[in-house]
Parts: structure tokens; C-alpha cells; sequence
């Protein structure tokens, strides 16, 4: 009764040296470098901390980090030849830039996101049946649910002949570029102004970014400076506010945004990802893995993520926008979430943060598994080492890849490398981890 009691003891102090005194969001200006910054040491966090993450960082090929408190920028670090000057390009973290354009065009009165895709694309806009291509709504593109194969000639073949008929839509979500990028058609089509003229007229011009849409092959990938990933993430912060100017008023759509937007994939909302929720889903799987997308992260942060670990990520509760761009990290996969997890196991030491977990909670989790990046062993420590439980290794398809009984170091000499999901079953409990096995 006394540990528990201590626990409890810690995890209040704790989740009040994180959340602290709710601020007022400041907003940088318009066309100037200028942006106010705040020191890790004036929020009580705990800075020895810091350097250890920017080895991480650095060691897994990071450009550019920057963690924003109430808009301000607590942390700003760049590695190799990268500056705040320069260009990078977002991936698919520029799928949300499309998402919150697509609401604002909706609030304009342009299109509805409940028509058919049809009405904006023109019919035969994919080979499908006709009756099946117009299932195929606005809001099939922006929640991954078109039906359309994904698998056939690539995922980014955006030509009618790429898209075939495989489900209808609504029943099926398959992380699948073509569609998405379709939807910069839509808008145009439906607005009759240029793509590119109506995003810098709605969010870029007016929340002080720089940066542009450029083609490569079938993809319209969005290049800019951090500082203007930041300004974005501020504005998902604010919920499409900008210092009392509203990019996009429509609350209800921005708020179906970042919230599950169909029952399949409860991690994913409007070409959003959604922290803290009870299963999700990764691209080219069919599998739904049990647990939250980043369990070391705040359960309410929502994200934009990209390839090669581009991140955008935004936690309303404590404030906090956080922002990575570089190349490949270790995680070699379409969705870093490996990676993405290991950025925040490191936050949570220098913020001092445990997401407002109770003392029961802290407790009934006292499973440990590690190393991560895992070797040729990972080691179990149980919650309760009298009682029977059970270690279940899956791969990224949901295929069982080493199960065990019992055991507190489990050989996976002969596991390829990559990512992992590992569940532990005891009694009524069970927990789920990601890890990265690296040979």
C-alpha cells in the first residue's frame, strides 16, 4: 500500500509539472523570422535530458527537431548541413495540408465531401463499374476508404486503368496514395481556381508559411522550411484559428478531422493519425493491431506523418506541437510509428510527463520488455512473475512470428529484421508493444 501510494504521489507531481497553467497560444508574425522562444528550464522540465535526444535524433539521420509550448519554441535543434533556412519535402505529412483545404473549400460552399467524387472528377474517372465508382464520395478519399485496389500497378498510379474496382466503398480502408492525390483535382474543379492558388490563398499566405507544391511522377509532395511545418502544426493546435482570424471556421468539420472517421481504422480520421485509441491499422496491411499507434505518447495527439519520418504532431492537453523532418531513421516502414514512439519515450524524461496515468494503471503495466531496438534477445520482465502469462510475437502483416510461456528472454536470433509488435497475456490483462529488431 505504501509503493502505491508513492506512485500516486509521483504521477501527480509529475502530471503538473507537464500540463502546468493553461496559456494563452501565441501566434509568430507574418513575414519575419521573428518567434519567441521559452526556455525547457522556465516550464520545469528536465533538461539533462535534451542532449541525449539529439543524439538519437541525430543518429537516425534527423534534419531538423522543433517542440513548440503554447506556440512558442521551447527547442530548435538542426543537424548536418540542414538550417531553419532550409527545404524539405513533407510526404504523405502533407496529406492533412489537403484535409483541412478540402473542409475549407466545403465551408466556401465549393463541394460537399458527402457527393460523389464523380461530380468534381468527371464519370470514368476510375475503371470501376459505374454504379460502383459512384460509392466513391469526397469523404471516401479523405478517410481511405475508396475500395479501390491498392495493390495494382502501385499505390500512387493515379490513371483510370490503376483504379479497379475491389470493394465498395465505405467497406475497406487500405492506406492508398491515388485517391488522396485526386483530391487536389477535386478542389480545383470544384473551386475553378488553381490548386496551388487557392492553398496559398487559404492556409499558406495566411498563417506566414513559406513553401510549394511540386509534381514527382503521380505525387504532389509539399517542400518547405520547419519553421513552416511548425506554423501548420500551430494552426491544427489552435484548431484553425490563426491570432483571432479563422482559416477555417467550420468546427465540426475540424473536429470530424481529428477524430476516428469510420469504424475500421479507429486510428485515422481525415487523412489524419490518431493517437490513443483502441486498435489501427498500417499501410499495405490488412491487419488491425490491437493498442494505441504510440503508446508512449499523449493519448490525445493527432498527427501528420510522412515517409522517412516526417512528422507533424499535436497535443492539445499539454500544448505542445512537435516537429521532425529528415531522412530514413531506422523505421524503415511507410508510417514511422516505431520511431516516432522512441522520440516520445525521450520527451517524456525531459517533460516530465506520464499523460495523466493513474496509480492502478502505473502498477497493473509494470511489464518491461527490451532492449528496443532489439538484438538477438528481448528480455521480459513480468508484472507479476507467479502468475502464468504468455509472449506473442507479430509481424507488420498480424502473422504469429515466436510466441512463449513463461519465459523472461526469448531468442529471435532467427527473426528478419524490422518491426514488431509484441503482446503479453496475463490473466485478464494484457498489454501490447512496438518494437524494431535490428541484427
Amino acid at each position: 500500500m505504501r509503493n502505491i501510494r508513492y506512485v500516486f504521489l509521483v504521477l501527480t507531481f509529475a502530471a503538473g509539472c507537464a500540463v502546468g497553467k493553461a496559456q494563452q497560444l501565441y501566434f509568430p508574425p507574418l513575414n519575419t523570422a521573428e518567434w519567441e522562444m521559452t526556455s525547457p528550464e522556465s516550464l520545469g522540465w528536465c533538461t539533462n535530458g535534451i542532449d541525449t535526444l539529439y543524439s538519437f535524433l541525430e543518429s537516425n539521420n534527423t534534419k531538423a527537431f522543433l517542440v513548440l509550448k503554447d506556440g512558442r519554441l521551447v527547442m530548435e535543434k538542426y543537424f548536418g548541413n540542414c538550417n531553419a533556412d532550409s527545404i524539405r519535402y513533407w510526404a504523405s505529412a502533407g496529406k492533412t495540408l489537403t484535409s483541412l483545404l478540402t473542409g475549407i473549400a466545403q465551408e466556401e460552399g465549393f463541394l460537399s465531401i458527402d457527393s460523389s467524387a464523380g461530380k468534381y472528377l468527371g464519370n470514368g474517372w476510375t475503371s470501376c463499374p459505374a454504379e460502383k465508382e459512384r460509392l466513391i464520395t469526397v469523404k471516401s478519399q479523405l478517410t481511405m476508404t475508396s475500395g479501390l485496389d491498392d495493390q495494382l500497378n502501385g499505390p500512387d498510379c493515379t490513371t483510370p486503368a490503376c483504379l479497379q474496382y475491389l470493394s465498395d466503398a465505405g467497406t475497406r480502408w487500405a492506406y492508398h496514395n491515388a485517391p488522396y492525390t485526386l483530391l487536389d483535382q477535386v478542389i480545383g474543379s470544384a473551386t475553378g481556381m488553381d490548386f496551388n492558388s487557392y492553398f496559398n490563398s487559404r492556409i499558406r499566405n495566411k498563417i506566414g508559411m513559406n513553401g510549394f507544391w511540386f509534381n514527382i511522377d503521380y505525387n504532389h509532395i509539399y517542400f518547405s522550411t520547419a519553421r513552416s511545418m511548425a506554423r501548420f502544426g500551430l494552426l491544427l493546435l489552435a484548431k484553425g484559428q490563426w491570432g483571432g482570424i479563422a482559416v477555417i471556421r467550420d468546427s465540426a468539420y475540424f473536429e470530424a478531422m481529428t477524430q476516428p472517421s469510420q469504424t475500421l481504422n479507429k486510428s485515422y480520421g481525415y487523412l489524419a493519425w490518431l493517437n490513443g485509441k483502441a486498435s489501427y491499422m498500417l499501410p499495405q496491411t490488412q491487419f488491425i493491431f490491437p493498442g494505441s499507434l504510440c503508446p508512449d505518447a499523449p493519448a490525445d495527439m493527432f498527427s501528420a506523418i510522412g515517409k522517412n519520418g516526417q512528422l507533424i504532431n499535436v497535443v492539445p492537453s499539454l500544448g505542445l506541437v512537435v516537429i521532425r523532418m529528415g531522412n530514413a531513421p531506422g523505421d524503415q516502414y511507410e508510417i514511422p510509428t516505431v520511431f516516432n514512439n522512441l522520440i516520445w519515450k525521450h520527451l517524456n524524461e525531459i517533460i516530465c510527463n506520464t499523460h495523466g496515468i493513474s496509480a492502478e494503471e502505473a502498477v497493473s503495466k509494470a511489464f518491461k520488455v527490451f532492449p528496443n531496438p532489439a538484438g538477438k534477445e528481448l528480455f521480459i520482465v513480468p508484472a507479476n512473475p507467479l502468475m502464468a502469462y504468455k509472449v506473442i510475437l507479430y509481424d507488420i502483416h498480424g502473422q504469429v512470428v515466436a510466441q512463449s510461456q513463461n519465459t523472461e528472454k526469448m531468442d529471435i536470433s532467427g527473426v528478419s529484421p524490422g518491426t514488431y509488435f509484441v503482446e503479453i497475456l496475463q490473466q485478464n490483462t494484457r498489454q501490447q508493444f512496438t518494437i524494431s529488431i535490428l541484427h
